[in-house]
């Protein structure tokens, strides 16, 4: 059956709610895990033509978030970042800089939920005038009306990156069709959507994650793919553990496959080789900060840089797209 399964998803065909979630229930380690890994692979390679992609991103500012988010750093109920610090604007510019000399195929500007989204527009213009036309700017900030979604694509923004998380409105104070709707807004300004299965958790059913990658699939992006949840010491979801990089490369190699060629990017987060093997082309650099770090800053730390991503996806046989991202639409 799981060799029918792969054979639908080469043909084209979309796969049903059951045939995903046979694709999850099947045993790490087993042949036909190996099948689901390989075929993911490959089906990524023919969706993006051989190419993989470096992407990086600038996080402005640390608050205590009151979104709260049970899996977030920033999280104000977690305690771990208790005062407000912005990086200076020339230094955020600095950064971006820095990505694009590296060679990032796009540079992220992320705040946190609540940052004022003027504030955030007004910076990110600054951000956009010291890089070249070409080079992809991206925005992953809170949720937002029609309004400000059209304001992001005037400042000079490809797209954005947004998720329905696991777990949202159970673990996080925010709605799915909050998500949703930000991500209609998103499309109407012409804004380009990446995406994923995150954060993934030991406790996430199987049936769960179903439902969000369908959810990706639904929302017609450039990038879907799977993350897996860093635990923050000292917190509720921290019992929980962590899914190790082999269980996320079935899991991620799964999504591909529940996803059409009309979607080339598939994505994981933290970059690993065994992740990349399985059919991810698409990873993160990160400077400044993380929701995933408990350091203010998270260079050297939890975020690797652009070279580094590089490594990792040249370790997994991948070749480098070199340019604009093609996964927003460049």
């Amino acid at each position: 059956m799981i060799k029918e399964i792969i054979k639908k998803s080469f043909d084209g065909t979309l796969l049903t709610k059951a045939e995903i979630a046979s694709l999850f229930e099947v045993p790490l380690f087993s042949g036909e895990s190996a099948m689901i890994i390989a075929a993911s692979r490959e089906k990524s390679e023919a969706a993006s033509n051989g190419l993989a992609e470096v992407h990086a991103q600038v996080g402005l500012n640390i608050a205590p978030c009151p979104r709260n988010c049970a899996f977030c750093a920033f999280a104000a109920r977690n305690k771990v970042f208790q005062e407000k610090k912005e990086i200076p604007v020339n230094e955020a510019i600095e950064r971006a800089r820095q990505f694009e000399t590296d060679g990032a195929n796009a540079v992220f500007v992320m705040s946190t939920a609540d940052y004022p989204f003027e504030k955030f527009a007004d910076i990110a213009l600054e951000i956009r005038k010291s890089l070249r036309p070409e080079t992809v700017l991206v925005a992953n900030v809170g949720d937002f009306t029609k309004k400000q979604a059209r304001k992001l694509k005037e400042t000079g923004f490809s797209g954005i990156y947004h998720a329905v998380r696991l777990g949202e409105g159970r673990d996080t104070s925010i709605k799915v069709e909050t998500r949703l709707k930000t991500f209609r807004n998103a499309r109407e300004a012409g804004l380009s959507l990446g995406t994923c299965v995150e954060p993934v958790g030991n406790e996430h059913s199987v049936e769960e994650l179903v439902e969000k990658t369908l959810i990706t699939r639904d929302a017609k992006p450039g990038y879907s793919g799977s993350a897996r949840r860093i635990p923050i010491p000292n917190t509720k979801m921290a019992k929980y553990g962590i899914v190790s990089e082999a269980r996320m490369a079935h899991i991620l190699a799964v999504v591909r496959l529940a996803l059409g060629y009309d979607i080339p990017g598939n994505c994981t987060h933290e970059p690993n080789v065994i992740g990349a093997a399985a059919g991810a082309n698409l990873l993160w650099a990160e400077a400044g900060s993380n929701p995933r770090d408990t350091e203010k800053e998270t260079e050297g730390k939890r975020g690797m840089t652009v070279k580094e991503c590089v490594t990792v996806l040249e370790e997994a046989e991948w070749k480098i797209l070199q340019g604009p991202s093609k996964f927003y639409g460049a």
